[in-house]
């Protein structure tokens, strides 16, 4: 796949700092292409927003699953493989990420992701028959998959300074987000007359809201072509000389780092899908109340939302990030141990535990854009990793149920969730290194 790093790289300036002549960056300086203050701040809310719409489709749509089986007379075998859709289109339609932001820009496609997204929720309500609701859910899923993979590449293009500070920002709004639409979609639902198409199609309106903020970013997208091409009209030596720094295409699958990056992508997607999923069934089984069940998910939830702020903040400060991934698989580690020896005495506790454990999600986000020195390394790293990623965490959530259906109890599944957090802290140790996939390649 061919590179063009000058498409994606948001300030030269900043990004090549270390190559060896600084030439090449005076023209985007003459140009005056480099973000303004209004660019920064719509970016910032544009990042918010879009960050909030990456999960309630999904979340949403799990509250009323019941409903929603019985509404379209969907048998217990479609329904399953609905729960395993987001992730399979996560890696199917992520992958085109890197091909569409070189074409149309980063800010272009996730404006264009949030449009989709919107769609997406708009027609699913009217769905008749499982294929159309299916189709819906896909549509919203796509734009999904790739505003997943260009967040870290945004972020990297308009604020290289702070990836930690804006990372955990977008990351904190996804938590924020994912617990919302898990803990207002019945209620809201109810509110609005106990219809589950009215409860699914209500996210819609936040998805509409997301768009907006973008469509200026393509205005400022034209802006800096056309000041690069003012530059080229000039007439000056420079100018044609900047793609000489432009490094080698990334070849990401010879890239151990980027294997490594994938793989713990992939075993922290899978504890995820599988705590989203079973942990009210394990509290519930234990002899806790189904409410109190529901409440203990929502504050593993909801504990992604202060702590998705501070972890990536603290990862930008270390060189290597391989103690933070081996303290998050600790505490993951432990509340498995406690979900086995004691899972209604300390229920609390494990629940907490569980959702610091679940903080590897932005970690990952943020070793992405760490782990890579251009916008045009990052956007393929992030494509891939995610990619990977979410192929892995498929079947997770399948063996688990498989597992408790065949052995009447949660000892062999609660043994499979603890043991998958040794290699996840292995990988993610090897994935925090302080190195970029360019240095490998």
């Amino acid at each position: 796949m061919s590179d063009e790093p000058k498409t994606l790289d948001p300030a030269p300036a900043t990004t090549r700092s270390s190559t060896p002549s600084p030439a090449p960056a005076a023209p985007a300086a003459s140009t005056g292409s480099g973000p303004g203050p209004w660019v920064a701040r719509l970016v910032v809310v544009g990042l918010a927003l879009a960050a909030l719409n990456l999960r309630p489709a999904i979340t949403s749509l799990g509250a009323l699953l019941e409903e929603v089986r019985e509404g379209l007379h969907m048998s217990g075998s479609v329904a399953g493989v609905l729960t395993s859709v987001p992730p399979l289109c996560f890696a199917i339609f992520g992958i085109t990420a890197p091909r569409l932001a070189r074409r149309f820009g980063p800010a272009a496609v996730v404006g264009a992701g949030m449009a989709a997204i919107f769609a997406g929720l708009a027609i699913r309500p009217f769905a008749s028959g499982t294929a159309g609701f299916l189709a819906a859910s896909a549509l919203a899923l796509m734009g999904i998959a790739v505003s997943n993979v260009l967040m870290p590449v945004i972020v990297k293009r308009y604020f290289p300074d702070r990836m930690g500070t804006m990372t955990g920002l977008y990351s904190m709004a996804l938590a924020l987000g994912t617990s919302l639409a898990a803990a207002a979609t019945v209620p809201m639902t109810e509110a609005l007359g106990g219809s589950w198409r009215t409860g699914l199609g209500v996210w819609a309106v936040l998805a509409a809201l997301a768009v907006l903020p973008w469509l200026p970013l393509l205005r400022d997208r034209d802006r800096d072509r056309a000041g690069k091409s003012r530059a080229a009209d000039a007439g000056t030596a420079a100018p044609p000389a900047e793609p000489a720094p432009a490094e080698p295409p990334v070849r990401i699958t010879r890239s151990r780092t980027a294997w490594a990056l994938g793989v713990f992508f992939g075993l922290q997607a899978t504890g995820a899908y599988i705590t989203m999923g079973w942990m009210p069934q394990i509290f519930r089984d234990a002899g806790v109340p189904a409410s109190t069940a529901g409440v203990l998910l929502a504050v593993t939830m909801v504990m992604g939302v202060p702590l998705a702020f501070v972890i990536p903040r603290l990862a930008t400060r270390m060189r290597n990030q391989g103690p933070i991934v081996v303290a998050l698989g600790l505490c993951g580690v432990t509340g498995y141990l406690g979900l086995f020896f004691a899972p209604a005495a300390g229920a609390w506790a494990w629940a907490v535990l569980l959702g610091v454990s679940n903080c590897s999600f932005p970690l990952a986000l943020t070793m992405i854009g760490m782990r890579s020195r251009t916008g045009a390394g990052v956007v393929r790293l992030s494509a891939f990793a995610q990619s990977v990623g979410y192929l892995i965490s498929i079947p997770g959530p399948l063996v688990v149920g498989v597992l408790y259906q065949h052995s009447g109890g949660w000892d062999l599944p609660l043994a499979l969730m603890a043991g998958l957090l040794i290699p996840q802290m292995f990988v993610g140790t090897l994935a925090g290194r302080d190195r970029t996939v360019e240095d490998e390649l």
